[in-house]
């Protein structure tokens, strides 16, 4: 299997790292347009291959299209990263004709793969690439879910004071600091829910924290977070490429489900080798389909920036 990263900084690096160490796919391209910068970084993950026992290839190049050719997966991390005090919303203008370029020059040459979108504002650059490329919805999927999902149990773990790996939980709706909701309701401890540990004041934190995850760690570091990004991507992929039809929530095209249609918006999916095989309905509360609602208002501003690209 053949995987494509596109974009060589801190997210698609730590992807191809993952995608490597985890022995995911066969073959990794690494592909940015800045002179030799893929190619380093390639040559420095192959030079951890004995270490940390891998067999993965991993070729890195400059905007050499032809070389990912044959790709059954291609992440697109390509964009300028938010930095602090910058809104997703404030990414569509520089992102919107980086990611429609991508696209066309990958399908060119590799017109069956899966496009996995991880570029900001992340609902939108998947919204932009199904709309440009006419891609069946199941090809085109938005990463952000399984993200803000890995965040919210993260921190669920922090307030039970127990193993993440313990703890079930997911957030839906837009990849943003006010459009993310995450399903206290449902989250659980082995089988437990959570409520019967944490009181309402404390899962409302959690919700809180969760919901400015990515702005806390860019205020942090000074830019965006990589190594959850990273990993959530390998998460994903991992799920195509292996057909283990997990379920995860992504940003995907909504054709009805949960009362939405027309955008791309966070909804829990099974992920397997055709893509997105299906969308789960998850039985929601008045509360809980009124702020997906919401969500999806908000998302369609974002997407009427678009206007000028499609």
């Amino acid at each position: 299997m053949k995987v494509t990263v596109v974009g060589a900084g801190n997210v698609g690096a730590s992807c191809a790292e993952y995608i490597a160490q985890k022995r995911i796919a066969s073959k990794v391209v690494l592909l940015d347009i800045k002179e030799g910068f893929a190619e380093g970084k390639a040559l420095d993950l192959m030079q951890t291959a004995t270490t940390l026992g891998f067999n993965t290839s991993i070729t890195g190049v400059t905007s050499n299209y032809k070389a990912t050719a044959g790709s059954d997966v291609v992440v697109i991390t390509s964009g300028v990263p938010r930095k602090p005090g910058m809104t997703r919303e404030e990414l569509i203008g520089i992102n919107a004709g980086i990611v429609k370029s991508v696209v066309e020059n990958i399908l060119a040459h590799s017109p069956e793969a899966i496009i996995v979108v991880v570029s900001n504002p992340m609902d939108t650059m998947t919204y932009l690439a199904l709309k440009a490329t006419g891609l069946p919805k199941n090809r085109v999927i938005g990463m952000g879910g399984a993200l803000d999902s890995s965040r919210f149990k993260t921190y669920l773990s922090i307030a039970l004071q127990k193993p993440a790996n313990d703890i079930q939980g997911m957030v839906i709706g837009g990849h943003g600091d006010t459009t993310m909701i995450p399903l206290t309701r449902l989250a659980s401890y082995n089988g437990i829910p959570v409520s019967q540990f944490l009181d309402s004041k404390t899962l409302e934190q959690v919700a809180a924290d969760t919901m400015v995850g990515g702005a806390t760690l860019t205020k942090l570091l000074g830019t965006s977070a990589w190594y959850a990004p990273g990993a959530s991507v390998a998460y994903l992929v991992d799920s195509i490429v292996n057909d283990q039809k997990k379920m995860i929530p992504c940003s995907v095209l909504v054709e009805g489900e949960y009362g939405l249609s027309d955008l791309c918006i966070g909804v829990p999916c099974i992920i397997g080798a055709n893509g997105v095989e299906a969308i789960v309905d998850v039985p929601l509360n008045d509360n809980e389909k009124a702020l997906l609602q919401e969500s999806a208002s908000k998302v369609r501003v974002m997407n009427e920036a678009l206007d000028s690209v499609l």
